[in-house]
This record gives C-alpha cells, sequence and structure tokens, in this order.
C-alpha cells in the first residue's frame, strides 16, 4: 500500500513571508513520519511538498505558470528552480535528522508537461526507492512544457500522475485548517462528486502567494482524480496537531475531510 503525503507550503513555511522556513513544523512532521514506519515497517512512502513562500514569490514575478519563451523568462524559470529545491533540502535535512531514509527528488530533471498537464516523469526511480525502503521526496517545480515552453508543476499534479502509474491507495493533504470547512466553520466529512456542487461555494482560495490556486482548485483536482481511481481515498487534514498524521498513517484516525469517488 503506497501512501502519497503532501507537507503544504502553508504549513512548513509562512507563505505570506518570502523564503520564510517553519523548521519547528517540519521537524514535528518528520517526527510522526519516522515513528510510523518504526511501529509499521511495510509502510511505503512518497513525500511531497509546496514550494510556498520560497517558489511562488518567485514565480508570480516572472508569471512562470503561464508559460516561458524570453530570455528573461527562462531566467525567472531557473531562478524558481533553485529556490524550490533551497526548501527541498530544508524539508530532507528535518527528515534525515528524524531518521527517515529520505531521498531528495527533482521533478523538473524528467518532468514534461503539455499546456500544463503533466505527461512525463520518471517513474523507476521512485519505484525503485520505495521497493529499497527509502521514502522519495518530491516537491513544487518548473517543468518544460511542449506549449507553454516551461511552466510550474505543484505537488498535487505530480500525485495526480504518480497516483495513475503507480499502485497508490492514499494520498494525505496536510495543511493549516482541520480539513473542507463549511460556512459555518465546521468540517465537511466526506466529499464525492454528488455533493460537490453544494459546497463548492463554501471554498475559498489561499492565504498568501499560491501561483497554482487555493481550496477550490485543491479540491477540484483531487475530486477529479478519485472519480479516475475509484480504489483511491484522499484526505485533507491539519499537519499542525501532534500526533495526528502519526496516527492517520497507521489507520489509527481518520481525521479532516475525506474526498472519494
Amino acid at each position: 500500500m503506497l501512501t502519497l503525503v503532501k507537507l503544504g507550503g502553508s504549513l512548513i513555511t509562512d507563505k505570506r513571508v518570502e523564503a520564510s522556513f517553519r523548521q519547528e513544523a517540519a521537524a514535528q512532521i518528520a517526527q510522526e513520519i519516522s515513528r510510523a514506519r518504526q511501529e509499521n515497517p511495510e509502510l511505503q512512502l512518497i513525500i511531497g511538498h509546496g514550494s510556498g513562500s520560497f517558489g511562488h514569490f518567485v514565480a508570480k514575478q516572472h508569471q512562470t505558470i503561464a508559460g516561458v519563451h524570453t530570455p528573461e523568462q527562462w531566467r525567472g524559470f531557473a531562478e524558481v528552480a533553485t529556490v524550490a529545491a533551497e526548501l527541498n533540502y530544508l524539508v530532507a535535512r528535518e527528515l534525515s535528522a528524524a531518521g527517515v531514509p529520505v531521498w531528495r527528488m527533482q521533478p523538473s530533471a524528467s518532468a514534461l508537461s503539455r499546456d500544463g498537464v503533466l505527461v512525463n516523469l520518471a517513474l523507476e526511480p521512485l519505484q525503485q526507492g520505495v521497493e529499497h525502503g527509502l521514502v522519495p521526496l518530491v516537491y513544487g517545480d518548473v517543468a518544460l512544457d511542449t506549449v507553454r515552453g516551461g511552466t510550474i508543476i505543484s505537488t498535487e499534479t505530480i500525485f495526480f500522475y504518480l497516483a495513475k502509474q503507480l499502485p497508490v491507495t492514499r494520498i494525505l493533504l496536510l495543511g493549516e485548517v482541520e480539513g473542507v470547512l463549511d460556512s459555518a466553520g465546521e468540517v465537511i466529512p466526506t466529499i464525492t462528486p454528488a455533493n460537490f456542487a453544494d459546497i463548492r461555494g463554501f471554498l475559498g482560495g489561499s492565504a498568501g502567494t499560491d501561483v497554482t490556486g487555493g481550496m477550490t482548485t485543491k479540491v477540484q483536482d483531487m475530486l477529479s482524480l478519485a472519480e479516475q481511481v475509484p480504489e483511491l481515498t484522499i484526505r485533507i487534514m491539519d499537519g499542525r496537531q501532534p500526533d495526528l498524521l502519526y496516527k492517520t498513517l497507521l489507520d489509527i484516525a481518520k481525521p479532516g475531510t475525506l474526498i472519494i469517488g
């Protein structure tokens, strides 16, 4: 059973302050992942994280997601890749310090998109890493694009691709909220194609700079994925609550909002 875990950019950075890394939050999550793996050695994970206040500020400045064509835009493209990789190093350092055998994987080294849709990403290194007990770490990055020249691929975009190519059964999306909230601020327990139209109006954007969209985009994309991969379960949950990720990985807790197709 392969689980994809996303550490939201709002969780591990302050998206309102450029290049601000929340080391304590990342360290807590790393410890919980390490403990879960110790208790269940069969647990197979691929971890991803958003670019938060690292990549999104630079990407917005250069409008990278819209396309890359001029020499100035290509320099911006490279700059986004550099700052995104900086955050990836910081996250990997916390995971490694907690005893997680993390393996950093740069998506842009093999990613290819077609008008913003990821159509190719090297799978063999990820598969081999998981089979040998490692925990691959991917992240929101840039990608070459056959239509736009270059663009941004979010962690959700990468997870979307992986879930259709690999035997993924769970996706856990960790952020700063308890789940998807209704108009009264209460967590919506389950989202399906049947009730999405009723709750869509409750969904908002992102607190801080985010070039890949906020909660509405996240839920729409994940619901679409759940419809395409019927055995897949997706949870949007609070990464700030101590031990919640640990308990969820071990199936002790079922928090937040469940998205199913």
